[in-house]
């Protein structure tokens, strides 16, 4: 199967999972529930389900387990949208083309629909069917989960980006920032599918490894399509970090300089995954599109 072929049925099977988990949710709340199914299943690239199943997929790791891994960091993905663009963060009326949550309910509701989220990821990982295998690692699932969405993780980051918008820093306060912000959810797919591997600790860390180059990577391309990108494609107005305050890579470098820092991010991930024993094509392919894509 060709790479895009197979992008398209992990994407699928991502949907449908997600789908069916919100589906089974009794109706007591029914706007509630209408608007966690708008988070989590209007648009999206499935980026993070994608490198978990890729993963996975060379590690030949139950396809079951797959699924779990990669539903649980969606939801914590899309939870931490919703919240991202509430009024009092990055104010967005747009996602992914489509109105975003507080714009389409209203703030409580969107509040309410991201904390739900996060407590789906929760309970994704500790109530669905897991293999024997992996049925053992359920605790260490939720811990690095835990750690990478929270403090020293995701909302860290995200502190960090509300505290600098509008003032300056320097380019390692910003690969820190989103080190966290970005880098951290991305590293716990490499985390969660290795951690129910049956492999060396030096291969879980080079994929660890390449999980975060590829992480930061994602967020310089991020910031060049901001200031490059096409608006449709994108999915929201060009300009809209810069029209925050937001410190980038291309602001803080220029373009030539910033574009240079992701083709360097994109020959180190394919240094990584050439130290690993395991047929890697596929991760290679992923590689290409994080730093390749243009929304």
């Amino acid at each position: 199967m060709n790479f895009d072929a197979l992008r398209q049925q992990i994407k699928k099977q991502t949907d449908e999972g997600l789908l069916a988990l919100i589906e089974s949710m009794p109706d007591h709340a029914p706007r509630l529930k209408e608007a966690m199914q708008h988070a989590l299943l209007v648009g999206g690239k499935r980026m993070r389900p994608l490198l978990a199943h890729l993963i996975g997929n060379a590690l030949d790791i139950p396809k079951q387990d797959q699924q779990v891994i990669s539903m649980a960091i969606e939801c914590i993905h899309a939870y931490s949208l919703v919240h991202d663009d509430l009024p009092a963060m990055d104010d967005d009326a747009l996602r992914r083309g489509q109105p975003t949550c507080h714009v389409k309910f209203d703030e409580a509701t969107a509040i309410l629909a991201g904390d739900a989220l996060q407590t789906l990821a929760f309970s994704i990982l500790t109530d669905e069917p897991l293999s024997e295998q992996s049925a053992s690692h359920r605790a260490k699932l939720v811990s690095i989960l835990a750690a990478a969405s929270g403090y020293c993780g995701m909302c860290g980051g995200q502190a960090i980006d509300l505290a600098a918008t509008g003032h300056s820093i320097d380019v390692d306060a910003l690969t820190r920032l989103h080190q966290l912000k970005t880098g951290a959810l991305l590293s716990a797919c490499a985390q969660m599918v290795t951690q129910v591997a049956d492999i060396s600790e030096s291969d879980r860390q080079h994929f660890i490894t390449f999980s975060r180059i590829i992480g930061l990577a994602f967020q310089v391309q991020d910031d060049i399509l901001d200031v490059e990108g096409d608006a449709q494609m994108l999915g929201k107005p060009q300009g809209s970090d810069q029209a925050l305050g937001k410190n980038t890579f291309p602001a803080l470098l220029g373009m030539d300089q910033a574009k240079q820092v992701l083709s360097d991010l994109h020959d180190e991930a394919l240094q990584a995954l050439a130290s690993l024993p395991y047929n890697t094509e596929y991760l290679t392919a992923f590689t290409d599109l994080m730093v390749n894509r243009k929304h």
